[in-house]
């Protein structure tokens, strides 16, 4: 079986999407190699002290104690690129102190030799602040989602920093940090995007309750066509009416396709709430977004599958292409799907499901309290210590001292396969008993785990065995209803 990483994200790609005005290539940093034809300064280990950071004091032991940033345009061009991290890289200039050093360049000759050792020592702290940003973010992300699952990659800075001083330039070493997803560099022709777009002023929200079609006339179609104007998804006009023409509702579509939304080319909740955001909002979100992709690992490799979980989307990823996309149900906002990176393990035909905790006291016990014929209806056998228990013995007051095991078949939660990965939030990827749900536009109905529309094509793919599990065997093995894992 294939080993896949699989990786489920937190956030839409919506943002990624293809807009208007096509963004101009990402300017690459100019080339910042160290040479060493100007002699440093020596630096005494004691003023490296008071920065209290070992990882310093060992760069510059590496370094003979010398300053490093003895060249102008090295010094130069890496303000340049601080001073630009925010419109570039969706980063702040001011967690690169860029304009104390703009200050000490300024006046770098008027600067004594301690003053000179003070400024190479905060450039060095800059770049390396920038290159730890870039490569796994500013915020810890288990600080602020209880549901992440991610194990942050770790890495040196010094090696980074000290491969530009050893002859790579330190432009390749910003490329070496930033990640490397096709997503991320999406988003950042994304904010390159939003920024080409003028402020909003006297941006105003519409009213949520509004439901426009072609043909009908309200005063709030004028500020609608407004907003479809100014994003592009319709043509100036020297003169807004108050009717909702067909042109507009072409312009409508056009918007809704952008945001994941069904292009019925009307006016209602969904379409009025993506209305509702200004280029500013548009900017936090990419903004967010970035920083969240410096938290996954920089290389997923070549073939890998991707969750997105607010566009109920699977991904099969091979040589970097999308393979296929599947629609997926996600945890409900209560019981939310974990963000998480892991590798798959197994694959389990006709699964038997142990109810987990949370689906114990929030779900099977107050319906069992109620009638004990739940358990007969649900297939799930009771058991404790091992033995099994009948439905008439079962206490509920003792509820979670038991284990509920539901049977393989039709009625099975987990449907005709699982997917099984590490996790310590005792999630899975599975089929479903209620595949009606994937024609749903909304799917946040499940308990967590993630449900997978026609998963066998995808069992099939990982399995990669065309003798012994081609589609007729896998479908075989369903058929006979008794459990098998394939590692």
């Amino acid at each position: 079986m294939k080993k896949l990483l699989l990786v489920a994200l937190l956030f839409s790609l919506a943002c990624c999407k293809k807009h208007k005005p096509d963004a101009a290539p990402l300017a690459k940093p100019k080339e910042m190699k160290f040479k060493k034809q100007v002699r440093g300064f020596l630096i005494d280990s004691s003023d490296l002290a008071a920065n209290k950071d070992s990882m310093l004091v060992d760069f510059y032991r590496l370094n003979g104690f010398e300053t490093v940033w003895n060249e102008v345009e090295i010094r130069k061009a890496l303000i340049s690129v601080l001073a630009k991290s925010g419109d570039e890289e969706g980063l702040n200039p001011k967690d690169y102190s860029v304009a104390r050093l703009q200050a000490f360049e300024k006046n770098i000759q008027l600067l004594t030799p301690e003053r000179k050792i003070d400024y190479d020592i905060l450039l060095t702290k800059a770049m390396r602040r920038y290159i730890r940003h870039l490569w796994r973010g500013k915020l810890n992300p288990n600080a602020i989602y209880r549901t992440w699952d991610i194990k942050r990659t770790a890495f040196n800075t010094n090696t980074l920093l000290s491969g530009g001083i050893s002859g790579d330039s330190i432009s390749s070493v910003i490329e070496m940090a930033r990640p490397k997803s096709i997503i991320y560099k999406r988003l950042l022709s994304a904010l390159q995007i939003i920024n080409s777009y003028p402020e909003q002023k006297n941006f105003t929200k519409l009213d949520t309750l509004l439901k426009i079609k072609r043909g009908d006339t309200a005063v709030a179609v004028r500020d609608i066509k407004r907003k479809l104007i100014f994003w592009k998804d319709l043509a100036p006009q020297d003169s807004v009416s108050i009717i909702f023409d067909r042109k507009t509702s072409q312009a409508v579509r056009r918007f809704q396709q952008r945001h994941g939304l069904v292009p019925d080319g009307v006016i209602a909740t969904g379409t009025i709430k993506q209305l509702n955001y200004s280029r500013d909002d548009r900017k936090a979100q990419i903004l967010a977004n970035l920083e969240r992709w410096r938290w996954f690992a920089h290389d997923f490799g070549k073939d890998y599958v991707i969750i997105n979980i607010p566009e109920y989307l699977l991904s099969v990823v091979k040589e970097g292409d999308t393979l296929e996309q599947k629609r997926i149900v996600v945890g409900r906002s209560v019981r939310k799907s974990a963000v998480l990176s892991s590798t798959f393990s197994n694959i389990i035909l006709n699964p038997t499901w142990t109810v987990p905790p949370t689906i114990i006291e929030r779900d099977l016990t107050p319906k069992a309290s109620q009638n004990r014929g739940y358990f007969a209806a649900e297939n799930i056998s009771i058991y404790r210590n091992g033995k099994p228990v009948s439905a008439s013995e079962w206490i509920p007051s003792k509820a979670k001292s038991y284990r509920y095991v539901q049977k393989p078949g039709d009625h099975n939660s987990l449907g005709n396969v699982k997917f099984n990965f590490p996790s310590r939030f005792m999630v899975y990827l599975h089929d479903t008993n209620h595949r009606d749900l994937f024609v749903m536009h909304s799917r946040s109905y499940s308990s967590g785990c993630i449900r997978l529309e026609n998963p066998l094509t995808l069992a099939e793919y990982m399995l990669n065995d065309s003798i012994r599990w081609p589609m007729d065997s896998i479908k075989k093995v369903v058929d006979t209803k008794k459990t098998t894992s394939i590692a």
